[in-house]
C-alpha cells in the first residue's frame, strides 16, 4: 500500500504533537563475555520467564498473511532460543479503532506485560505514564540486566537523548534506525518515461514542476488518445509528513524551529503562497480530483492503470512496488525519485522526509508485569549481535544465509511470486520494513532497495538538510492537557481550511481571517508549550 507503513505509534505521535540499529557484542561462543544474553536458558532467574503478553499494532504486510506476530519466522525462532512463548495482542488495523483500544487498555487495572507504541503520544508523555503507574522506569534495570542496549546508548549519546524523558527516565526498548541509509524512505516521484517521451527535464523548482504537470495533462504521455492523465497526486497527509512541496517555502504543516525559536507553519505568510499555488494547480486540473479523500486501492489502480504522472511515495512500498507490478504489464514504466522542489534554481532543499535515529516507538514494560528483570533480558536480546541478525533478517537458512561473513537474503525471499510484494515477503520472516524494538541495519536496507531506481531515490531524497525540524519533544503533564485542548480544535480547523482553500470553497482573500481565527483558538499558548518543551529537550 502507498502510505500505511507506519503503525499506531506514528498515529499517536502525530495526534499528540501535531506533528512519523547497529549490533552490540562480538562473535564469540562465550556469549556472556561479549554482552550477549540469551534469556530463558542461562540462569535460574531467566527460567522463570516462560510466557509474555505483548500488545502491539500489527502491520498490514503481516496482517495480510498471519493472524499474529507469533506466526512470523523471527518470533518463532526467538521462542526456540529463549523458551519464552509470547501472546501477542493486536488491536484493529484501523488507526482510529486501535487508538480507542489503546486508551481503553491504559485505564484498566490489568495491562499486558509489554506494550509497544509511540510513547511520546501518551498524554503528558512517557514520564506521565511512569507517574500514572502504567509503565516502569527502566534506568536501573537496563544498567544491570540489558548489556546490549546499555552499550548502544553509551556509544550513541545522541540516541540516548532522544529516548530519555526530560526528567532523565529511560522508559522503553526503542526502535532505532542505525545509519543514515535507513532514515530516508519517502519522497516525490515522477514518471521518467513520460518526461522522456515529452522531451522534458527533471523538474527541480515549483515553476518547473508547474510546466511539467501541464505537459502531462495536455500532451497525452500515456499515449492512449484520451485525456485521462492525472498529473499529480498530493494529499494533506503527504504535506503533513515532513512538508514535501510546502517545504519549498521554508515551512511545514505544524511546528518547526529556526535557531531554537518555535513557529507554527500554517499561519505564516509563506503558507498562503503555497495554498495559492496549489489552488492554481487544482483549477488547472493538475491535482488528482480525489486528493481530498485518499484511498490506497484507488491510488494503486491509477498508478498501475498508467494514469498517474507524479506522487509522493515510499521507496519500498512505492518505487519498488510499482516497478514489480508493472514490469510485465508495461516494460516502459519508469517511476523514479524526484528532488524535493525549491523556489529558486540551485537552492538547497530545507524540508524532506528524514527520520531521527528513533521515531518514539518502542516496547515498555507495564507495572502489571510480574517478571520485569527477565523481560528486560528478553527484550535486550534484539540489541546484541545474534538478535540483530534475527530481527533484521529472520531465521538463518529460512530467510537468509551467510556469505563472506555477511547475511544475504535467499532468492525466494527477494523474488516473491506474483501478487506478493517484497514487503510481504519479508514480513513472513521479520519486521524490518517497519518499527520494532531493535536496531534497523543499513545492510538490510541495501538489500531491500534492490533496484537501481530505489538506490537512486535514497541519494536524491537525502539532499534536504532538515535543519528546521523539531525533535521529539514532550510537554509536561500540565502542559499536555492544555496543549491537547488547544491543538485538537486547531488541527481540525487547519485541516478543514487546507482543503477549502485549495479547492476554492474558501477564497484566499480570507486567509488573514483564518490566521486570526487560529490565533483566537490559542496558538500562541501552544507555541509557548512547544518552546518550553524544546528548551527542556536541549538540556537533556
Amino acid at each position: 500500500m502507498k502510505r500505511k507503513s507506519r503503525t499506531l505509534g506514528t498515529v499517536l505521535l502525530a495526534t499528540s504533537m501535531a506533528l512519523s540499529l547497529a549490533a552490540c557484542g562480538g562473535n564469540s561462543g562465550n556469549d556472556q563475555a561479549k554482552g550477549e544474553t540469551t534469556p530463558g536458558n542461562k540462569t535460574e532467574e531467566t527460567q522463570k520467564l516462560t510466557h509474555l503478553s505483548y500488545w502491539v499494532s500489527i502491520h498490514s504486510a503481516a496482517a495480510a498473511q498471519m493472524k499474529t506476530y507469533a506466526e512470523m519466522g523471527m518470533y518463532k525462532e526467538l521462542e526456540n532460543i529463549t523458551g519464552v512463548k509470547v501472546d501477542f495482542q493486536h488491536p484493529p488495523t484501523d488507526s482510529a479503532q486501535a487508538k480507542e483500544q489503546f486508551n481503553l487498555m491504559m485505564v484498566s487495572d490489568k495491562l499486558p506485560d509489554v506494550i509497544e507504541t509511540g510513547w511520546i503520544g501518551y498524554p503528558g508523555g512517557p514520564e506521565k505514564a511512569i507517574q500514572d503507574n502504567k509503565i516502569i522506569k527502566l534506568n536501573d534495570l537496563i544498567d544491570q540486566y540489558a548489556p546490549n542496549l546499555k552499550k548502544l546508548l553509551e556509544e550513541h549519546p545522541d540516541w540516548k537523548k532522544q529516548v530519555t524523558t526530560d526528567d532523565g527516565s529511560l522508559y522503553m526498548f526503542p526502535f532505532f534506525r542505525g545509519g543514515e541509509k535507513v532514515r530516508v524512505f519517502y519522497g516525490p516521484s515522477i514518471r521518467k518515461d513520460w518526461l522522456d517521451k515529452l522531451g522534458l527535464e527533471m523538474p527541480t523548482t515549483i515553476d518547473e514542476w508547474h510546466e511539467v504537470l501541464k505537459a502531462f495533462k495536455e500532451k497525452d504521455p500515456n499515449g492512449n488518445g484520451k485525456a485521462d492523465e492525472i498529473p499529480f497526486y498530493i494529499t494533506k497527509e503527504d504535506v503533513s509528513l515532513d512538508a514535501p512541496f510546502l517545504g519549498a517555502w521554508g515551512i511545514n504543516y505544524g511546528f518547526y524551529q529556526i535557531d531554537n525559536q518555535v513557529k507554527f507553519g500554517p499561519i505564516q505568510p509563506e503558507y498562503k503562497e503555497f495554498l495559492t499555488t496549489m489552488n492554481q494547480w487544482y483549477k488547472e486540473g493538475l491535482l488528482d480530483k480525489d486528493f481530498a479523500a485518499p484511498n490506497d486501492k484507488l491510488f494503486d489502480a491509477k498508478m498501475t492503470g498508467n494514469q498517474m504522472g507524479a506522487a509522493l511515495v515510499y521507496n519500498g512500498g512505492g518505487i519498488g512496488k510499482y516497478a514489480n507490478l508493472m514490469k510485465d504489464k508495461d516494460p516502459n514504466f519508469n517511476l523514479v525519485a524526484a528532488p524535493y522542489p525549491v523556489l529558486h534554481k540551485g537552492d538547497q532543499p530545507i524540508w524532506g522526509q528524514k527520520d531521527f535515529a528513533t521515531n518514539g516507538i518502542g516496547a515498555a514494560i507495564s507495572t502489571s508485569n510480574p517478571n520485569p528483570i527477565e523481560t528486560v533480558k528478553w527484550l535486550d536480546y534484539a540489541y546484541g549481535e545474534k538478535g540483530n541478525l534475527l530481527f533484521n533478517y529472520g531465521k538463518e537458512g529460512e530467510a537468509y544465509k551467510m556469505e563472506n561473513g555477511k547475511p544475504v537474503f535467499l532468492p525466494e525471499v527477494l523474488n516473491p511470486p506474483n501478487g506478493v510484494s517484497l514487503q510481504q515477503s519479508f514480513a513472513k520472516h521479520n519486521r524490518s520494513t517497519w518499527s520494532a524494538p531493535y536496531v534497523l541495519s543499513d545492510d538490510f536496507q541495501m538489500q531491500y532497495l534492490a533496484l537501481p531506481n530505489q538506490k537512486d531515490a535514497l541519494e536524491i531524497w537525502s539532499k534536504p538538510n532538515d535543519e528546521r525540524k523539531m525533535p521529539l519533544v514532550t510537554p509536561t503533564n500540565d502542559e499536555s492537557s492544555q496543549y491537547a485542548s488547544i491543538m485538537t480544535d486547531i488541527n481540525t480547523y487547519k485541516d478543514e481550511m487546507f482543503l477549502k482553500f485549495i479547492m476554492g470553497a474558501e477564497p484566499l482573500d480570507d486567509f488573514d481571517k483564518y490566521v486570526k481565527k487560529i490565533e483566537s483558538m490559542g496558538i500562541e499558548d501552544a507555541v509557548k508549550i512547544q518552546q518550553a518543551s524544546l528548551e527542556r529537550f536541549n538540556k537533556r
